[in-house]
């Protein structure tokens, strides 16, 4: 069932930033198994390729939402698909998020990693009576790199702590400048009871889940996506190895104790 590619057809189309796009789409056949927060789609673009897309939410009961940057040819192809466009859909696959019972939340995000984790905040936002604290992290290069910039709001409105920073000012930025571990001053999270979920460069997890292990969180309850060369979805090909882990399968989500040291990482 993996390996058998569905039709989808784009419903909507948003345009984030200058590369980047959020599309809806919606079965034409039969839908693909519901996917968890965390999980990954393998997106079709009929006569050019495919290439793994975090899911990035759900738009009511069956079309699949992924919010995608143009960084190659069937990412281009993808996302200038406009409305009436088919696509393929495999999946889907991988490690989910897994959302715990309760506790505070920490979600950090860099660039356009927040697609994967914006599920997870929709969740706890639904579920917002079962956490504690729930924080928000958002960090992008420049203003103009910032997705879902309509949507920070009403998280602040359903009781999230939203803050957002970027690296380079420009012409109007009233906000915080700086990395988004300069954020995390006066966070209000216990450790002891805190579940945290990192999305971004890969440099960024590094010093994020530091951050956080510094100001007591085990390095267990910091989860990680991590990103490598996906070709099958399913664990066959073997493309994206990392140690003895094939990441569409034993990731893209994984525990940062357990990531740490197969990304030569020597100090937890």
């Amino acid at each position: 069932m993996t390996m058998t590619t569905f039709r989808y057809q784009v419903r909507e189309r948003t345009v984030e930033t200058t590369d980047t796009v959020t599309l809806v789409l919606a079965p034409l056949d039969e839908p693909i198994a519901d996917p968890l927060p965390g999980q990954f789609t393998m997106v079709y673009a009929f006569g050019v390729g495919e290439v793994p897309i975090s899911v990035s939410g759900r738009s009511g009961t069956r079309d699949i939402v992924h919010t995608l940057r143009s960084v190659g040819a069937v990412t281009k192809a993808l996302s200038t698909a406009e409305c009436g466009v088919t696509l393929g859909l495999r999946g889907p696959f991988g490690t989910d998020w897994g959302m715990p019972d309760g506790g505070d939340l920490v979600i950090m995000a860099g660039g356009i990693g927040l697609a994967p984790l914006r599920p997870v905040i929709r969740q706890a936002i639904e579920q917002r009576g079962r956490y504690g604290n729930v924080s928000v992290l958002i960090g992008a290069r420049t203003p103009e790199d910032l997705i879902y910039v309509d949507e920070h709001d009403v998280w602040r409105d359903a009781d999230v702590d939203v803050r957002v920073t970027v690296d380079q000012a420009a012409t109007g930025w009233a906000g915080h400048v700086g990395v988004v571990t300069t954020v995390l001053d006066g966070l209000d999270a216990d450790p002891a009871r805190s579940t945290a979920f990192l999305c971004g460069p890969e440099v960024m997890m590094r010093f994020g889940a530091r951050a956080l292990i510094d100001r007591g969180m085990a390095p267990e309850a910091i989860r990680i996506s991590l990103e490598r060369n996906m070709r099958c979805g399913a664990g066959l090909c073997g493309h994206c190895q990392l140690g003895p882990l094939l990441l569409c399968r034993d990731g893209p989500v994984v525990s940062y104790d357990r990531a740490a040291p197969l990304m030569d990482i020597k100090e937890l």
